[in-house]
């Protein structure tokens, strides 16, 4: 009997999809802005909403025809119609995909990742909102630019690699992505013309440090379970380990104390380490 792979993505997407909608009402998956909040838990919903704003701050005018590339839960899909918008969403993951129908039920929703998608209509708008760094950088900017109207525009907000990313003993730095000078010289070699750019790295990054204390609290009390099973259940503390190491494996475990346990995902390495920019390109007529 072939062992199947735990798909540790799919199962951290809606983890994290079901705590910001108990947390904040709403089920966002990206970054807050936090320029005028104080950083806590209590603010994380109008810090997403701050972004969004932010964001909507850089759509072309008019009612656009809109393809939502890697839109999460639906719910930038649904803000963008209740503006009048047209929606056509495209998501990897049938429960995101769910998700996406019950939150935006006036948007086309196709499951599929966006390296197999195909269509024939092209769009006003092709919307990367942090979703462009997992899709390889000249497949999304190529083919999104195939669906793009001439004089149409793509515009992508997310996390990129800066040159000096500190990487070390398989610590996963916060943040990543594409590497940020790679990108901006890969995308002078396109018939775009980038029309509006701007960092605001300073501005999310508060949000790694709230995941990471929201983390932590998980981790001190499974340390404090694992603690007392070690002292008075040994046994059962051992084949516990047992599976988890055969599930997990090593280097999956290594990953989830390092989120659980660790104090270098802050908000001073993610500056270091990243830039998180939006950037509008518009398409050759």
């Amino acid at each position: 009997m072939t062992k199947q792979r735990i798909d540790s993505r799919a199962i951290g997407l809606e983890v994290g999809n079901e705590i910001a909608k108990w947390l904040t009402g709403a089920e966002n998956l990206h970054y807050g802005l936090w320029d005028e909040l104080e950083v806590n838990a209590g603010n994380l919903g109008r810090a997403q909403s701050a972004y969004t704003d932010k964001l909507f701050g850089y759509l072309p005018e008019g009612q656009l025809s809109i393809l939502d590339i890697g839109g999460g839960a639906g719910e930038t899909a649904r803000k963008l119609l209740a503006l009048g918008h047209q929606v056509q969403i495209v998501v990897p993951s049938a429960y995101l995909a769910d998700r996406c129908r019950a939150n935006a039920p006036g948007a086309t929703v196709h499951l599929s990742t966006f390296e197999e998608f195909e269509t024939q209509e092209t769009f006003d708008l092709c919307l990367f909102s942090e979703s462009f760094q997992y899709i390889p950088m000249d497949t999304a900017l190529l083919k999104a630019l195939g669906m793009t109207k001439p004089g149409g525009h793509v515009l992508i907000a997310d996390c990129f690699r800066s040159d000096g990313m500190v990487v070390a003993d398989d610590i996963r730095p916060a943040g990543g992505g594409h590497n940020f000078t790679a990108f901006q010289a890969y995308v002078e070699t396109l018939p775009v013309e980038r029309v509006a750019f701007e960092e605001i790295t300073t501005s999310v990054a508060p949000s790694i440090d709230l995941e990471q204390s929201f983390f932590h609290v998980f981790g001190n009390a499974i340390g404090r379970i694992d603690d007392e099973l070690s002292t008075k259940r040994p046994k059962t503390r051992g084949g516990l380990m047992m599976l988890l190491r055969t599930f997990m494996g090593k280097r999956k475990m290594h990953r989830l104390n390092e989120r659980l346990r660790a104090s270098h995902r802050t908000s001073e390495n993610f500056i270091r380490d990243n830039h998180y920019v939006i950037t509008k390109l518009k398409k050759s007529a």
